[in-house]
């Protein structure tokens, strides 16, 4: 079996220094990133290949003249070469659909940590 090298996948993000032989995986796989690219926190691991990355936001209520908060929270694929765990800053960009709930893909781990 050939060794897959690391693809450049069209975004400014740092490549995985790790390494697996997911499909699913935009760096070692065919998975193409398209559309939307956000960061959130990663708030489970528990799934098998799966992470649940969580953001916050502000929204508006003209009625009262105050801001509530919200957040949103979203699954996504986890590759292995990655390694995300809970409590990391994580950028996911958006692809095919990978499973049921699944539409988006971790791209990168941050550096920070549990802000």
């Amino acid at each position: 079996m050939r060794k897959k090298k690391k693809l450049d996948i069209g975004l400014d993000v740092k490549k995985p220094k790790g390494d697996c032989n997911s499909d699913k995986c935009p760096w070692h796989g065919h998975l193409k990133i398209r559309g939307r690219v956000l960061q959130g926190k990663v708030v489970s691991d528990k799934g098998s290949d799966t992470a649940v990355v969580e953001w916050n936001y502000y929204n508006y209520i003209p009625k009262y003249e105050r801001y509530e908060r919200r957040k949103t929270r979203m699954p996504v694929h986890s590759p292995t070469c990655i390694g995300a765990r809970t409590g990391d800053i994580v950028t996911i960009g958006e692809c095919r659909p990978l499973s049921k709930t699944k539409r988006f893909v971790i791209i990168e781990k941050r550096n920070i940590q549990g802000v």
